[in-house]
């Protein structure tokens, strides 16, 4: 390659990329046939590689780590070209938030082979240029021996970008992506042009997969890596080479292709997870891969992406809280499953409305003896209002006792169980009584509140005339699209992500961490507030403890009022003895 992968090539290849794949973007969309006929893998690529092009753009400062300390060009004194550790870094931090921003199937595996070139980069460089096959002429201008160096490392990073996708894709299938990924590694290991040999691979892929023969189409997936790949080749200096193939161009690119197949899982399930037992990340895989198909897991250092495609979501979700700390749930349906359609919520403002009106619209405060929902809460009034949603509570300080949460949803006579924990503390409590109540012939799953704004949020949408699975979707979608955030009083002298506490400080915490220490609960709940509204919302949820200040909703609101013309609030008297105030932004 005449130019090195350095951080400016790697930068270079983000400009490039996005157009790419934004020019392929409406054609890998149309041609879309596996795993399902979504018609999104364009759109998620792109969404995906644009959040990483976004993180190179920012540098990549501090984003080094283990793998990034690898001692590039250390090994028989041959340094590799000035300039590859950071981009090492670069393509780290392109990697982590092509994580975070991982959208579908795709999303999850670009996302790991970004992670699996950084790694490449960072490893021992090549021995010497003259161990291995002798190396095409240098390039004018290139010095000897360097441009050797230079193959041999993108070769390293195209391998490592590989098998880093192989390893996140719990069964492996030729005619994808991967195969694309492959190709591109052998002929880059073997001084070959990568981009040709993506595109070939690319051409062959019908031949790999029924269903993209019976379509006549490529895959779009692999569409996808061959434009990054040869948008890759550019960004070194070298020629582009040919167009990618045209398989699949005769499709109206405005137009789904017909489904493969109408039986199948019903839903796409994603999260993130917080964990540092790999070996918990390994129980999910195979717990995940006993529910359903097309499962990507990839990270690490403490954060995961989990991809599946599930019938049964509940228990998707659940297994992530037997591994760690799931977060941004996103549950979508799949097509090809027959007219199973779902309701979507509604806009914030009938959610609240629908909240106001609370139990009265079912005519019963009692569960319904289809369905429950076993609810904890921290005070009456939460309490009062749970029940009037049509769920069973369990007061917080009784939840991880005995089995408390088991008897809630035994009493019930349900034959149907949503279990909600609203709080981090009580979800391990809440699995337990789920598995129990599944022992006992019960369908019981638990949607992972962290906050009992998050319940209410789930229990607004809550509707148990419609399937399990359906229901369970809303309100898991319901509750990950709620901020939330408290106002709390210090107990003793700590640490905190904000500082030093003491006894007696006024704490505020947005998702769990400490962002605010002060002396005084309306300025640290106006702090909270702000922060929670910087990000956008359009229903905000005040619930008062039984120590809140008078007049305390009052300056929230019109602070609402005045500075969020479109952003509803709802006022709750909690009456919780655990904080002054829990605040929820949908």
């Amino acid at each position: 390659m005449p130019q090195p992968l350095d951080a400016a090539a790697v930068r270079r290849w983000c400009a490039l990329g996005r157009e790419a794949l934004l020019a392929e973007c409406a054609r890998m969309d149309a041609i879309n046939v596996f795993p399902v006929a979504d018609g999104d893998t364009g759109t998620n690529l792109s969404l995906t590689f644009e959040a990483a092009a976004r993180a190179a753009g920012a540098g990549a400062e501090g984003a080094a780590g283990p793998e990034a300390e690898g001692g590039a060009g250390r090994a028989a004194g041959v340094a590799a070209p000035a300039g590859t550790t950071e981009a090492s870094r670069v393509l780290r931090a392109m990697a982590r938030a092509a994580l975070l921003e991982a959208r579908g199937n795709s999303g999850t595996i670009l996302a790991e082979y970004l992670r699996g070139m950084a790694r490449g980069l960072a490893e021992t460089s090549p021995t010497s240029p003259t161990s291995e096959t002798s190396p095409k002429s240098p390039s004018p201008g290139t010095p000897a021996g360097e441009e050797p160096v230079r193959a041999r490392l993108l070769a390293r990073a195209l391998r490592r970008g590989a098998e880093a996708a192989y390893a996140a894709v719990a069964r492996p299938v030729e005619g994808t992506m991967l195969t694309v990924a492959a190709a591109a590694a052998e002929a880059a290991e073997a001084d070959r042009d990568p981009a040709a040999a993506a595109r070939e691979a690319l051409a062959a892929t019908p031949a790999q997969l029924a269903p993209l023969s019976r379509a006549g189409v490529v895959d779009a997936g692999a569409l996808g890596l061959t434009a990054l790949l040869a948008a890759l080749t550019e960004a070194l200096g070298a020629p582009a080479g040919g167009p990618v193939p045209d398989a699949g161009a005769r499709r109206d690119p405005g137009t789904a292709v017909e489904c493969a197949a109408e039986e199948g899982p019903e839903f796409e399930v994603m999260y993130l997870i917080e964990t540092e037992d790999a070996a918990s990340i390994d129980a999910l895989r195979e717990r995940l891969d006993a529910l359903g198909d097309s499962l990507v897991i990839g990270g690490g250092e403490g954060l995961w992406s989990v991809h599946v495609h599930v019938t049964d979501a509940g228990a998707a979700v659940e297994a992530g809280l037997a591994a760690g700390r799931p977060y941004r749930i996103r549950i979508a349906h799949l097509p090809c499953t027959g007219e199973r359609g779902t309701e979507e919520s509604g806009p914030a403002g009938e959610r609240a409305a629908a909240r106001e009106a609370g139990g009265a619209a079912r005519g019963a405060s009692e569960p319904s003896g289809a369905r429950a929902v076993v609810a904890v809460v921290p005070g009456e009034g939460l309490a009062g209002l749970c029940q009037e949603a049509g769920a069973a509570v369990v007061p917080a300080a009784d939840a991880t006792r005995g089995d408390e949460l088991l008897d809630a949803v035994r009493a019930t006579g349900a034959a149907e169980a949503v279990l909600l924990p609203n709080g981090t503390e009580f979800q391990a409590a809440a699995a337990r009584a789920a598995d129990a109540a599944r022992a006992r012939g019960v369908r019981a799953t638990v949607i992972p509140t962290r906050s009992a704004v998050q319940g209410l949020a789930a229990l607004a949408v809550h509707e148990p005339e419609r399937r399990f699975d359906e229901d369970v979707v809303a309100m898991t979608s319901a509750a990950g699209a709620t901020r939330y955030g408290e106002v709390t009083v210090a107990a003793r002298e700590s640490w905190t992500t904000a500082g030093i506490c003491q006894a007696g400080d006024v704490l505020g915490l947005v998702e769990g961490d400490v962002a605010v220490i002060g002396t005084d609960v309306g300025q640290v709940a106006m702090d909270v507030l702000v922060r929670m509204l910087a990000a956008g919302g359009e229903l905000v949820t005040l619930v008062l403890g039984e120590d809140a200040p008078r007049g305390l909703a009052a300056g929230l609101e019109a602070y609402v009022r005045g500075s969020h013309l479109a952003v509803d609030t709802l006022v709750y008297e909690g009456r919780q003895q655990t904080s002054p105030l829990l605040v929820g932004v949908e």
